[in-house]
């Protein structure tokens, strides 16, 4: 059972009221799904852990039946604490007055191990209906059981286990001092800032017990009766509390099916009042336990049902204020459960225990969840992440873990669907083109585009974008409510590339090959050059060109892979100049081919040729000529010329006026 509600999220080494929000860090209340979270830390520590996606205790829990198989013997009582860096738990076996520890480890998902300590001489009380485990300030463990079924065996008992909860206990039993139980249970255990007290419930008398300690919980305990305070009605089990400097007690009535609560004031030396806050909704079914715990600044408590084999969650924003309950089903195996533990906390998920009749032990968990990019994180900087849907969120941080100087603070983000908006859809776009691209949503704050590249304006629903190259403009809405939105329309430049080649000179019949290695070739292009005049093909990448004068060549690039048709368009410049003459050094006049099967000039810019001659080795003239378009047909007298070497004379003018004279060899092949 829960017997005083102490810090055993990580250490049990605290009071409730001491886990109030540390404000250890901020965080934004809302955003979006998807949407950055970015934490700001406010502390500086030795450790950190932030849990992104920690269990939250108003989702519903997930359970399991550990079975059987622990030596349970009617156990009605059970306690967890974690003790450095193990978690232990214990169990009393009613009828035979046994002992249980069970030690889970390092982790509070490990299926705990078995040590009977026996009856401890036979101090463990009789039917033991509640265990209460608590630290002292010298850092030593204390619990104390409550048990019994008449006043003749009815008894409380401490157990002294020094620093480690791995020790085997020093006990004593008090007895019934005064004979006032009668079947007491929910022993509690708390320390006021002046001296420790602890609280029992009367199962058959209705009355609120105290058992004051003075300032040495070691001491021997004075028993005192309160009376029936809160209209207690076969009380089973309680808390204690302490709310902004006041301190209070919540009981379960298992007869009546209720709940009080006790009230002390400022210590708990004071005079209880209380009242009965009733049924909750009619969602208390004979409770037999309870447990509270302060998680990211509000209470909550769970609470056994015996007779509907469930657990009743309830929801307390204030101690002295409304509650709202509500029952969380039975997915653990519940069978008559007799007690709860205490929760912890073991880094993102919560556990609590309870104990039932059939002798099984029931594993109730508020576990991590799965929605969080990422689901932790050490660092003293906490990394962006966001979450994938919708709800509500618990972040946790825990600080200088396992030191006396550790704090933990939480709180809650709510995760908001993505608001219904029109967006410009990714697109294909030529490159040097503009595209509009717009975002709309209703009661939208502000719009901001990035990044400022090629862009008209960064603000605004809509903007003007001229990119080079293929990149994703992001556009952030913000809405009222603290959603932001941070959504890519991406572009895809369609990189068509002409190049048509360096400007050139060529001399006065000379050939030059067209086209530079920037041109495009990976995919589907159709290349087309113009004007068609002196190339050989204006369907080719690079072809030859033999102009007769200086001329511009255009090169277009048609992109075929989508259906945008992007083009792109270069130019080259070729300048032809008259200061050579151009011939060749050989030709075959049995050639069918044009412009080797002749000899003769094959400049175009000559304007006067004084004389055009061709010798054999003898120097015999075999062809004569002053028109340069004229040229050899390698025949002498209409019969063939000899194969050989035959020597040439040039004399003229061209177009720039340039007088040229020149003479040569050319080679006549047969």
């Amino acid at each position: 059972m829960r017997k005083c509600l102490l810090f055993v999220a990580l250490l049990i080494v605290s009071q409730l009221d001491h886990l109030s929000a540390q404000n250890l860090f901020d965080a934004p209340d809302t955003v979006c799904v998807r949407q950055p979270v970015h934490l700001t830390n406010n502390t500086t520590a030795s450790t950190y852990y932030w849990g992104f996606c920690s269990g939250y205790l108003k989702n519903t829990p997930t359970g399991a039946d550990l079975g059987a198989g622990f030596s349970f013997n009617g156990a009605d009582a059970i306690e967890i604490a974690k003790d450095g860096s193990n978690y232990y738990g214990f169990v009393a076996n009613a009828p035979t007055q046994e002992l249980l520890r069970l030690n889970f480890g390092t982790s509070m998902a490990n299926v705990p191990t078995v040590t009977n300590l026996g009856t401890l001489n036979n101090t463990l009380p009789q039917y033991t209906t509640s265990l209460s485990i608590t630290k002292d300030t010298n850092g030593k463990w204390f619990m104390f059981a409550a048990g019994g079924t008449t006043t003749a065996n009815s008894s409380f008992a401490r157990f002294d286990f020094g620093t480690s909860l791995a020790n085997t206990p020093n006990s004593v039993n008090f007895g019934n001092p005064g004979n006032l139980m009668k079947q007491p249970g929910g022993i509690s255990v708390a320390f006021d800032g002046f001296n420790w007290y602890g609280f029992m419930v009367d199962k058959q008398t209705n009355e609120l017990l105290r058992l004051n300690f003075g300032n040495n919980i070691s001491l021997t305990p004075i028993l005192t009766s309160w009376g029936n305070v809160g209209t207690l009605n076969g009380p089973s089990d309680l808390v204690i509390v302490k709310e902004n400097g006041n301190w209070f007690i919540l009981a379960t009535n298992e007869t009546s099916s209720t709940l009080s609560l006790i009230s002390f004031g400022t210590n708990l030396a004071g005079i209880p009042a209380g009242n009965n806050v009733g049924n909750l909704g009619n969602q208390l079914f004979g409770p037999s336990g309870i447990t509270l715990i302060k998680d990211c600044g509000s209470y909550y408590a769970f609470i056994t049902d015996r007779l509907a084999n469930d657990i009743t969650r309830v929801e307390i924003p204030t101690l002295t204020g409304a509650y709202s309950a509500s029952l969380l089903g039975n997915t653990s195996g519940l069978a008559g459960p007799s007690a709860i533990s205490t929760m912890i906390r073991d880094h993102d998920n919560l556990y609590t225990f309870a104990t039932n009749g059939a002798n099984n032990l029931s594993q109730i968990t508020f576990a991590q969840c799965t929605n969080a990019s990422i689901p932790s994180s050490t660092s003293a900087t906490p990394p962006a992440y966001s979450y994938d849907i919708p709800g509500t969120y618990n972040v946790y941080l825990a600080t200088d873990e396992g030191l006396p100087t550790m704090a933990v603070d939480c709180k809650q983000i709510v995760v908001l669907p993505i608001p219904s908006m029109s967006l410009r859809s990714d697109t294909v776009l030529c490159q040097g083109d503009t595209i509009t691209m717009f975002a709309q949503a209703f009661q939208v704050q502000s719009y901001k585009w990035r990044p400022n590249y090629n862009i008209s304006d960064t603000v605004g629903f809509k903007v003007r974008a001229w990119p080079e190259y293929s990149l994703s403009y992001y556009v952030t809405l913000t809405f009222p409510n603290g959603c932001i939105v941070d959504t890519p329309v991406h572009i895809d430049v369609s990189k068509v590339r002409a190049d048509a080649g360096p400007d050139r000179v060529i001399s006065d019949g000379a050939t030059t090959l067209l086209g530079g290695p920037l041109t495009s070739t990976a995919g589907s292009y159709v290349y087309t050059w113009s004007p068609g005049i002196f190339l050989n093909n204006t369907t080719l990448m690079n072809p030859t060109a033999t102009p007769a004068y200086d001329i511009t060549y255009y090169l277009q690039v048609l992109e075929l892979n989508d259906n945008l048709g992007c083009t792109d368009i270069d130019t080259v410049t070729v300048h032809v100049s008259c200061n050579d003459l151009n011939l060749p050094n050989a030709f075959v006049p049995e050639n069918k081919i044009a412009g080797v099967n002749r000899f003769g000039l094959l400049n175009w810019q000559i304007i006067k040729l004084n004389y055009f001659n061709v010798f054999d080795r003898w120097g015999k003239k075999v062809f004569s000529t002053t028109d340069p378009s004229k040229q050899w047909d390698g025949t002498i007298n209409g019969d063939p010329a000899p194969f050989g070497v035959y020597v040439w004379e040039a004399d003229g003018f061209c177009s720039e006026g340039k007088r040229f004279t020149k003479s040569g060899n050319v080679t006549l092949i047969r």
